[in-house]
């Protein structure tokens, strides 16, 4: 069993974010703790909500957690609402991963060619110093083009095209990298690349190959929060002690299931109720 410390906002009424998280990583053997950046009443696209940053007690919190020793086996950071929040998630990952800890990233930041409400140039650059401290990152297409300066194309990208976007996230400071929602020569599909030496905490198959391409076919229904299922079901895999290229289907295979089974329910802004499915995983 793994210690993992999730960085993210919590969402009152909806199944996202750490809500969703927590009882994939639960189930899957690990004991998942949270340190939330920002408490939000539901998502943003009910029109109108509430929220409430906790800069001030992620600031009183981890002096607290140095002083007591606590350690992790793991850390995944998400959505960051202040330079503050990023210099002090910042230091505390390369705090740990001098200890063993394996830094996971997920830069969120936007979709479809355009940053989230609230995103701005200045959150780009803050979110590529956690890209520095990284393990692993999973930024979906549009973040992985604001991250590594390239220009979004709706069409996507060539194999090779897809290949040079890899080498640019690593060469921001990550070990290995995968882009989600990708568009590869016509075929949705998550590409990836694997660290070149072994890394702490996850194993690697070097005889693969550095890059991998994962194609999948879309289910044209969106529900909020699939972003957080797949990185849990991915870290969840490879802290168990499978391949980053196993991982990483094994979690699209698990998202596909779980939209599949839910199509159906009438508010999708609320997330799949991933309790009830947890026999998906």
């Amino acid at each position: 069993m793994k210690q993992i410390l999730l960085i993210n906002d919590v969402v009152g009424c909806s199944n996202v974010g750490m809500v969703a998280m927590l009882p994939i990583l639960t189930y899957l053997g690990h004991a998942a703790y949270n340190l939330p950046t920002s408490l939000v009443s539901n998502t943003l696209d009910y029109g109108r909500f509430s929220e409430m940053d906790t800069t001030e007690y992620m600031r009183r919190t981890i002096p607290v957690w140095r002083e007591l020793g606590f350690r992790f086996d793991a850390i995944c950071t998400g959505l960051m609402f202040s330079e503050e929040q990023s210099e002090l998630v910042a230091d505390l990952c390369e705090e740990q991963r001098l200890l063993g800890t394996t830094i996971f990233v997920d830069p969120i930041m936007g979709d479809a060619g355009h940053l989230y409400n609230g995103i701005t140039e200045q959150s780009v650059r803050q979110m590529r110093r956690m890209v520095g401290v990284a393990d692993l990152i999973f930024p979906n297409y549009t973040e992985a083009c604001y991250l590594t300066d390239t220009a979004y194309h709706e069409e996507g990208m060539t194999w090779a095209e897809a290949q040079q976007m890899l080498d640019g996230l690593v060469a921001l400071g990550t070990r290995s990298a995968i882009i989600t929602s990708a568009r590869v020569e016509g075929r949705s599909c998550v590409v990836g690349r694997r660290s070149e030496k072994p890394l702490a905490g996850f194993a690697q198959r070097l005889e693969e190959g550095p890059y991998f391409r994962l194609d999948y076919d879309e289910i044209p229904v969106l529900f909020h929060g699939t972003g957080d299922i797949f990185s849990a079901v991915l870290m969840g895999h490879l802290l168990n002690g499978d391949s980053l290229r196993e991982s990483t289907r094994t979690a699209m295979d698990v998202v596909s299931r779980l939209i599949e089974r839910n199509r159906d329910l009438p508010d999708k802004n609320r997330g799949i109720p991933i309790e009830r499915c947890l026999d998906l995983l």
